[in-house]
């Protein structure tokens, strides 16, 4: 392997992808003195985190009355009992400090008349433990939320002199013997070069894997990296089958339209013109929780009721709340309908469809965002070395299925608390872990191979049949037939890669060679995602099951551990469900029927 020339960089922690985890990680823990590198294939604020609209919740009580506990209930309501409730706990109550900190670094909230941070309602956002009127949580800066929050952070890492590696892809974690994370292997997009970060300390921080769907509001860059790293590298993932599809993507373009839109008022209309919404979730309308609402809409359309030349989307009515409202409230909505759908949503409704577009499941951490895997009868053991925060990682505050504006939470607030445990746990400057000869001789083989991958299939193509398989067999409605069948042709395209054909064999801005790395990520994440929905049979959160239509806390309250061999062999572990608080100051919620 000799053929390959590689730089060593040392450093105390590692930080792959720079999207609101990555950043807030690479900040923080360069604030507390640990010397941070952050390795990103795309500039800072071109991460997907920029495309975050509706919010970030926060129970502020800034527009009405709220308290951290409200949330820690709909959080684990909206989590369909599949949340762990000490993580729960954490992210609610860290939730109003982090905000302030936000706006401390510079983020421009929208604002109430008197001077306080905006906030917008959201789904499955209430109060009095679900008793109370919707809860007014959300803190927005317009609907351009996550933009703000982006360029904050990144001005913020660059203030505390973290080191930016950019347009640099990370191939491969690279491990001692003992099984520690000592580093990441990456190439120098623009030069050709490889590099070997060593850390104390790696955080895959690399967002989620949409992109392994036709239809999704994600980024073409969220292929699933960091899930990629972990499986390759034999670890499990975690809770892979809850796969949130947004009920508002523009018809056609798969573009997001917030939540917030909704929260301030917005309507979903049927081909007869109807609020359909009203017989679904009777309490909360539109605002129920996303995937009850994008249940809802597929039913309205299989039963014939959808608008359109082929019947096969609705209509999000916008048109009465004027003029002022849109271009204060929602000017970059107004915005994407004009561009995408070539709609004025002052005067006309917007064509809308369910679309995928958040990652419930991940690489399994524990509250501080160290890496969890079970080993024996220890379902908590700690990976040394390896952490993951964000969309990548499942500390599973999020369950079978996300509220809306609670990923912009998870991102802040577990992006610090990695910075506050390294801190307690990493000596600044401290001796690196002993690596042996051969320790980047895998990584290189798999970079080798995809280089020279001479088959007669491109990259695009097996893409494509990835995509047209999870869309049609791991979509809303899930079936034990379409399922089988699903895994069967997923199992069919993972083994085409083989087969596949890279064009260019330079290392100089090889977008070939870099889509084909993204493909192989993609791929692992797909055939995770789509055997862990077929062997759990219940239905539960985002997970519907047809066959098995009821959710079953005797068999399946418990996470699910996925891993995938090199052949593409799915094999399964399970782990509980952390039925228990950090303190006192709330109770465990018990499982109940979950209603809107």
């Amino acid at each position: 392997m000799s053929a390959y020339k590689i730089q060593t960089h040392e450093f105390d922690m590692v930080v792959v992808g720079a999207g609101g985890a990555g950043l807030r990680a690479t900040f923080g823990l360069a604030a507390k003195g640990l010397k941070t590198v952050c390795i990103t294939k795309v500039f800072p604020t071109r991460s997907h985190t920029v495309a975050a609209q509706g919010g970030i919740s926060a129970a502020l009580g800034n527009m009405g009355e709220d308290d951290w506990r409200y949330h820690y209930f709909d959080t684990i309501k909206g989590s369909d009992w599949l949340g762990d409730q000490d993580a729960i706990e954490y992210m609610c109550k860290e939730a109003p400090a982090a905000i302030i900190e936000l706006e401390h670094y510079g983020v421009p909230f929208s604002r109430t008349d008197e001077g306080k941070i905006y906030q917008r309602p959201f789904g499955g956002m209430t109060t009095r433990y679900g008793e109370g009127p919707p809860a007014e949580r959300t803190c927005a800066a317009a609907d351009r939320t996550g933009h703000a929050m982006l360029h904050t952070l990144y001005q913020q890492a660059l203030a505390h002199d973290a080191q930016f590696m950019i347009e640099y892809f990370a191939l491969d974690l690279i491990w001692d013997s003992s099984g520690a994370c000592c580093g990441v292997l990456a190439l120098d997009m623009a030069e050709g070069t490889l590099h070997l970060f060593r850390g104390q300390g790696t955080v895959l921080a690399t967002g989620g894997y949409g992109r392994a769907y036709f239809s999704a509001t994600s980024a073409h860059t969220c292929t699933g990296d960091g899930g990629g790293l972990a499986l390759r590298s034999g670890l499990a993932m975690q809770d892979m089958e809850f796969v949130q599809f947004h009920p508002t993507g523009i018809y056609g373009a798969g573009c997001l339209i917030t939540e917030g839109v909704r929260g301030e008022g917005g309507i979903l209309r049927n081909s007869s013109g109807e609020r359909f919404m009203e017989r679904y979730a009777p309490h909360y309308k539109d605002l129920a929780s996303r995937d009850v609402v994008s249940r809802s809409m597929t039913i309205e359309i299989r039963e014939g009721r959808g608008v359109g030349e082929h019947k096969d989307h609705l209509l999000l009515d916008l048109t009465h709340l004027g003029p002022e409202v849109i271009h204060e409230k929602l000017p970059g909505i107004a915005e994407s309908a004009r561009i995408f759908a070539n709609v004025d949503v002052s005067r006309q409704p917007i064509p809308v469809l369910p679309t995928v577009h958040y990652n419930m499941g991940g690489i399994p951490t524990n509250y501080h965002g160290e890496v969890v895997q079970r080993v024996g009868d220890n379902p908590d053991h700690v990976v040394p070395g390896l952490y993951a925060i964000g969309e990548a990682a499942c500390v599973s505050v999020h369950g079978a299925n996300r509220l809306g504006s609670n990923s912009l939470l998870d991102l802040v607030v577990f992006g610090r608390s990695v910075a506050n445990r390294c801190a307690q746990t990493i000596k600044p400057g401290a001796a690196q872990r002993k690596l042996a000869d051969d320790a980047c001789d895998k990584a290189l083989a798999n970079l080798d191979r995809l280089r020279n991958a001479n088959g007669n299939t491109p990259t695009a193509a097996i893409r494509l049949n990835m995509q047209r398989t999870m869309q049609s067999d791991a979509a809303v409605f899930r079936t034990s037939k379409t399922l089988l069948e699903g895994c069967r042709k997923m199992a069919d395209v993972f083994a085409s890669f083989e087969d596949v054909k890279v064009s260019d064999r330079s290392l100089v801005w090889n977008s070939d060679l870099i889509e084909t790395y993204e493909l192989q990520n993609l791929l692992y994440n797909a055939v995770a995602t789509i055997t862990s929905a077929e062997q759990r049979k219940e239905s539960r959160g985002a997970h519907a099951h047809e066959d098995f239509p009821e959710r079953d806390d005797a068999n399946w309250q418990k996470h699910t551990l996925v891993k995938v061999d090199e052949k593409g062999k799915a094999s399964f572990e399970f782990r509980p469900v952390h039925m228990f608080t950090l303190t006192d100051d709330v109770s465990v919620v018990p499982p109940k029927k979950r209603v809107y």
